[in-house]
C-alpha cells in the first residue's frame, strides 16, 4: 500500500514539472508568420491558389507597389513598422513563386523581375508618399537602411530602380498636402483683410476712383 502511495506521489510531481515545462516554454512564431506568409494551410494547394488571389485583391486596389529584403526583424520591430505605414498601406512576406504568379495579367506584371529572394512587398492605395517615408524613416531609426534598402517598385504600368522609388517617396505625403491647402486656405482671408485696410493699396485707389466715377 505504501509502495502505491509512493508510486503515486512520483507520478504526480513528474506531471507537476511536464505540465508546467509545457505551459512555460514559450511559442515560437516566424517572421513569414508575422507578415502574413506562408505556414500550415497556406502551404497546400487550396492555401496558395486563396494566397495569389489574395494578392491580386490587393495589387488591384494598391496605386503603388514597391519591395525590400525579408527577414532579420524582431517581432517588436516588425510591429513597430506595421503601425508606422499609413491608413491603407500594407505589407507582407510573400513567396517569389507566389508574387509572380499574382503579378500575371495585372498592371504590375512588369515588377516580376523585382520577384526575386525573400522580399517584403509593400501595396499603397493612397498615400505614396506618405508610405515611403514611413519604411525610409523605420530602416534609419532601426539601423536597417543597408539590409533593407529598397529593392524597387512599380506604379501605372512603370517600374522603377530604388533611385526611382527614393524620388517618389521625397513628394509631398497626403498629410503635407493636406497642411499645406489648408494653410493656404486659411492665409486667403488674412491677406485680403491686409489688402482692404490698407490705406495707400491699388485696392482702395481703384475703389475710390470707381466710386467717383459712379457719381459723376
Amino acid at each position: 500500500m505504501r509502495k502505491t502511495a509512493c508510486l503515486l506521489a512520483t507520478a504526480g510531481t513528474v506531471a507537476a514539472f511536464t505540465s508546467n515545462s509545457a505551459v512555460d516554454r514559450p511559442t515560437r512564431v516566424s517572421q513569414s508568420a508575422l507578415f502574413g506568409g506562408a505556414s500550415g494551410y497556406a502551404t497546400t494547394l487550396e492555401g496558395k491558389t486563396s494566397r495569389v488571389a489574395n494578392i491580386k485583391e490587393r495589387l488591384d486596389t494598391s496605386q503603388m507597389v514597391f519591395t525590400c529584403p525579408a527577414g532579420g526583424l524582431t517581432v517588436a520591430q516588425t510591429q513597430s513598422l506595421r503601425r508606422s505605414l499609413p491608413e491603407g498601406s500594407s505589407v507582407s512576406v510573400v513567396k517569389n513563386t507566389l508574387m509572380a504568379r499574382a503579378l500575371e495579367g495585372t498592371d504590375y506584371d512588369v515588377a516580376t523581375d523585382l520577384a526575386k529572394g525573400p522580399s517584403m512587398w509593400f501595396f499603397i492605395e493612397d498615400d505614396i508618399g506618405g508610405t515611403i517615408k514611413a519604411f525610409n524613416s523605420f530602416a534609419k531609426d532601426f539601423d536597417k537602411k543597408e539590409s533593407h534598402a529598397i529593392l524597387g517598385g512599380a506604379m501605372e504600368g512603370v517600374v522603377y530602380d530604388p533611385a526611382g522609388v527614393k524620388a517618389i517617396g521625397a513628394l509631398p505625403s497626403k498629410d503635407e498636402l493636406i497642411a499645406r491647402i489648408a494653410g493656404g486656405i486659411n492665409a486667403v482671408p488674412t491677406k485680403l483683410a491686409r489688402v482692404v485696410k490698407a490705406p495707400n493699396s491699388k485696392l482702395a485707389r481703384a475703389i475710390k476712383l470707381a466710386t467717383e466715377e459712379n457719381s459723376e
